[in-house]
């Protein structure tokens, strides 16, 4: 039985870092690319979708994002949604397409974008952290019908390493981004 709650705590910690992974996705660290826009919904016909639900995006270079909708219609709520957005970039409407310069970086962004990065592996850590709680309370409640006080210990500190080996996978993510965003 602590193994399932231990198994189950290492599943969601799993979860947690695919989550940092795809919102650090969507920071745009000066190179075009598809996932930058995954955060931004569109208002069409009264409810928000996501604009790869309403789009071919597509990078026909590596400072270029090409938006094609499906449906024409949305061409100007796709653009509003871009201006909305903080991305910081300003759509050019062709009547049929849009399409999105990314510029290089100036050093004042890039510091702002490592700042976002830091609050997102922080939350992530958060994360982890809750889940470790989660995990012992389990644990803590099995002690007192089903395992001993030494088990229950020793569970913990099973879990406590594998939050501390999860902790270092998000500094490791994190290191890895801030290089690619720093990097001129």
């Amino acid at each position: 039985m602590p193994q399932s709650v231990k198994k189950n705590a290492e599943e969601r910690m799993e979860k947690a870092i695919l989550a940092l992974r795809r919102d650090l996705a969507t920071l745009r660290a000066g190179r075009a690319a598809p996932a930058l826009l995954d955060r931004i919904t569109v208002e069409y016909y009264g409810a928000p979708t996501p604009i790869n639900q309403l789009a071919n995006i597509s990078t026909p270079d590596s400072r270029t994002l090409m938006i094609q909708p499906w449906d024409k219609s949305s061409l100007a709520d796709i653009e509003k949604a871009i201006m909305k957005s903080d991305l910081g970039l300003t759509p050019a409407n062709d009547g049929m397409q849009i399409r999105l310069v990314i510029p290089a970086l100036t050093e004042e962004r890039r510091s702002e974008l490592v700042k976002m990065t830091k609050k997102f592996g922080e939350e992530a850590k958060v994360a982890i952290r809750n889940i470790r709680r989660d995990a012992n309370d389990d644990i803590k409640k099995m002690e007192k019908t089903d395992i001993s006080e030494d088990e229950s210990r020793r569970h913990q500190e099973d879990i406590q390493k594998t939050t501390d080996k999860f902790i270092a996978e998000v500094d490791k993510v994190l290191v890895a981004k801030e290089k690619e965003i720093m990097e001129v």
